[in-house]
């Protein structure tokens, strides 16, 4: 999942941007509102976690702007705001869940997959391609029931392209679904990342291959 943490206290969004990402989310940050709604409106974020109190205005005005122009990334409001009628009031402004400060992340990241199963419920938990089969669930590659060392980045490029086998992935897509906005993207990063995963799933024999399309991106298909 790709996050828009909106979150001006600097320590409290290094905190969540942390532990967001080692639960393998991609997490874009911003402190204001105006930053907030060009970063909603260019991103492709699943969700957006939202702080009501933030420098030029109050987080929930954000909603009915982003809704306007037809962004309808669900918002989980995060505050310190805890009273019935703010609660009220916060899902009332469009928010699709509402927590209240302090909390703890594992809740956080429970409520942000369960937003995300919600709006993808059509969605296989498995996918199988050759040998390998993909657990989103548990976010496991398996080769024969054996599981693949991935680590998060190789695992994120591993999701993305099973979700399309046999289909072109553009390279745009791929680097958005690993990297945040503010990561810093060495010109040959992603192409390491898929590399690396090629070496261990051909060494693992499953049967498949990711193949470069030039200008284009990449493609997962089994082997023929």
């Amino acid at each position: 999942m790709r996050i828009l943490l909106i979150e001006d206290e600097p320590e409290m969004a290094s905190v969540l941007k942390t532990a967001l990402e080692r639960q393998d989310f991609v997490v874009d940050r911003s402190s204001t509102l105006a930053d907030a709604e060009i970063m909603a409106k260019v991103g492709t974020h699943d969700a957006i976690v939202l702080d009501r109190r933030l420098p030029d205005g109050e987080g929930l005005d954000l909603i009915p702007r982003l809704r306007a122009s037809n962004v309808d990334t669900p918002v989980i409001a995060l505050t310190a705001m805890a009273g019935i009628d703010d609660r009220v009031g916060g899902l009332n402004a469009g928010a699709d869940d509402y927590m209240v400060k302090p909390f703890a992340t594992e809740e956080l990241v429970a409520r942000l997959r369960a937003l995300h199963r919600r709006q993808f419920t059509l969605r296989a938990d498995r996918i199988e391609v050759g040998r390998l089969t993909y657990d989103f669930r548990d976010r496991e590659a398996l080769v024969d029931d054996k599981a693949l060392d991935l680590p998060r980045r190789e695992r994120l490029v591993l999701e993305t392209l099973i979700r399309r086998p046999g289909r072109a992935v553009m390279r745009r897509t791929l680097e958005e679904a690993v990297y945040a906005l503010d990561d810093e993207i060495g010109s040959n990063a992603l192409d390491a990342h898929i590399s690396r995963l090629r070496r261990k799933i051909e060494d693992a024999g499953a049967g498949i291959e990711i193949r470069a399309i030039r200008n284009i991106g990449y493609l997962l298909r089994t082997l023929p």
